[in-house]
């Protein structure tokens, strides 16, 4: 393995927990419906265009015209979005901070909506040890576009191959291998910390 530069991390179900299904337990009482409106009205791929960069005014008009009497759960989508995210990934903070001690340059690329984004980085110190993050919403371009891993080697100033990224999307980590990027493909922050300690980055 070549050597790193610098480690990139992907940040939902990376280093924070993140499921919509969450907040909108606690508005739905019926099983059978909270699965319907999860899997039909707000999911996963909707949001997916916010966190593209598509207008949200547009978007929660579109879905209230689409589906009509849902008007106040499709709205706690873009008011209570935080409620969204319960925690941190368990472990994967800590490695963060072990990276910062030992001089690691740090940098992020997110699929996060803007507006959502603003709101949770003002919650999470964390990032403060980031050199920089890509925001899909500010960019309008989102994982796995291959623009997006172009656009943050640029704005990071290294060469893909230099660093390691790290996310739970297999999509992502094909798409930042074929551009030459060192990847690992995340699944719980102890098989993380192996891969880093056999790159001779964390001891």
């Amino acid at each position: 393995m070549s050597a790193i530069d610098a480690v990139v991390f992907d940040v939902g179900r990376v280093l924070v927990q993140w499921d919509m299904r969450l907040l909108f337990a606690k508005l739905i009482d019926d099983p059978e419906r909270l699965d319907w409106f999860c899997g039909t009205v707000v999911t996963e791929e909707w949001h997916a265009q916010h966190d593209a960069g598509r207008d949200l005014a547009e978007m929660l008009a579109e879905r209230k015209a689409q589906f009509p009497g849902h008007d106040e759960l499709i709205d706690a989508y873009a008011t209570r979005f935080l409620e969204t995210i319960p925690g941190n990934v368990p472990g994967s903070h800590e490695i963060v901070r072990e990276l910062a001690q030992r001089q690691v340059p740090l940098f992020a690329i997110t699929n996060f909506a803007s507006s959502f984004w603003r709101e949770f980085r003002a919650t999470e110190p964390l990032f403060d040890l980031f050199g920089d993050i890509v925001v899909s919403g500010d960019e309008k371009l989102a994982k796995p576009d291959p623009r997006i891993f172009d656009l943050a080697a640029r704005r990071f100033g290294r060469e893909p191959g230099s660093m390691l990224f790290i996310d739970d999307n297999a999509a992502n980590i094909a798409s930042a291998r074929a551009l030459g990027w060192q990847v690992h493909h995340f699944h719980d922050a102890e098989a993380l910390r192996a891969d880093l300690a056999s790159r001779q980055l964390l001891a």
